[in-house]
């Protein structure tokens, strides 16, 4: 595949106007559990950056370059007052700045590298990516009390995509695929899942997506957790956020709870997506998954990680072939059809932020 060709398409495909990502954002950086007694480097928004816990539990994410010789700070090692490079031994503290360098008693004032502001909420490391007129955090992170408010268990994970980050949108905003590329797991009837009934609402930069199936088979994923007795009413809620999108799924005996009810009862499927750039062409992407076992807790967790990552998995398949033929064809114009209306107007969101911030 070449290179430059896919970045050439994927500016032209998901950033028309202009280079780069939209800022004053809050980005997720890893998962908290990531986060233990090694750094870890990755690059998100074209940016190289390390990313690392401090012996009070705190998370603090510096520019992944050491100022003396420019080895990567995340091949180093962590000691109780910060990052100790792996080749000439500096140590660099939570904000950047050199407080050792071995052999010399005198630090110059230049030794330090670029700090970022960065919060762990609810599990999910946040990262701030600011504008040059608005470097300061403007808010504090997302709150995702799924994973702290005792109701769900939950697990996650991180994938890398070779593949632009608004094709993952594209994918998540659009359950209507799950008939066709999920028929193991989460998929069922194919004609239920086109023909589902769907709404789409979008207020400031929120994007919500709702669909009904009522009366449906229950798919293997949803037999295999929860004893339904016959068929189901089921609802997928998708709610995009830029940084991140919040899927909830699931079921209820059919004509047993209202799908428009809050606190229905049924099979639940709480899932987190956060989708980070890495490059114009790559991606990251941090997930969990969480739900409401009825009985045998751990066992039903497992289960339902376990078909979840069978699931992303094929999802991966699908996007990456999907970019690679984008690659290969060029800047084909593509139809659009009736299940594209949250996805469409994901991207004309990010497109507005995006050159709003330059």
């Amino acid at each position: 595949m070449n290179t430059s060709a896919c970045q050439t398409l994927a500016v032209e495909i998901s950033e028309p106007a202009l280079p780069g990502f939209p800022l004053n954002q809050w980005y997720v950086a890893a998962l908290g559990w990531e986060l233990k007694d090694k750094p870890i480097g990755r690059t998100l928004l074209n940016k190289p950056v390390v990313l690392f816990r401090k012996t009070n539990g705190e998370v603090a994410a510096l520019e992944d370059r050491c100022c003396h010789r420019a080895l990567p700070l995340s091949n180093g090692t962590l000691e109780e007052s910060g990052i100790r490079c792996g080749y000439h031994g500096l140590v660099f503290d939570a904000l950047g700045k050199c407080i050792e360098i071995p052999g010399q008693d005198k630090i110059p004032s230049k030794a330090k590298v670029p700090a970022y502001h960065v919060r762990e909420q609810d599990q999910i490391v946040w990262i701030w990516f600011g504008s040059e007129a608005q470097p300061e955090p403007s808010c504090e992170p997302p709150t995702y009390p799924v994973h702290s408010n005792g109701k769900y268990l939950f697990d996650g994970n991180v994938y890398h995509y070779n593949a632009p980050y608004q094709l993952i949108h594209d994918n998540l905003m659009d359950l209507s695929h799950l008939g066709y590329v999920h028929l193991r797991t989460i998929g069922g009837n194919a004609s239920i899942h086109m023909n589902a009934r769907m709404t789409v609402e979008s207020k400031g930069d929120i994007v919500r997506v709702v669909r009904h199936m009522p009366d449906s088979v229950p798919p293997p994923t949803y037999t295999a957790a929860y004893p339904f007795k016959g068929t189901v009413d089921r609802w997928q809620e998708i709610e995009f956020h830029v940084s991140h999108l919040r899927i909830w799924t699931g079921a209820v005996n059919a004509g047993t709870d209202a799908l428009d009810d809050p606190d229905r009862g049924g099979f639940h499927m709480r899932g987190f997506h956060g989708v980070t750039p890495e490059t114009e062409t790559t991606s990251h992407y941090f997930w969990t998954i969480a739900t409401n076992p009825e009985s045998d807790p751990e066992a039903i967790k497992a289960r339902v990680v376990e078909q979840t990552v069978m699931t992303f998995d094929e999802d991966k398949i699908i996007i990456e072939a999907q970019f690679q033929n984008m690659c290969r064809f060029g800047a084909k114009p593509m139809i659009d059809i009736h299940v594209d209306a949250g996805a469409n107007r994901a991207r004309r969101i990010i497109e507005q932020l995006r050159q709003s911030t330059f």
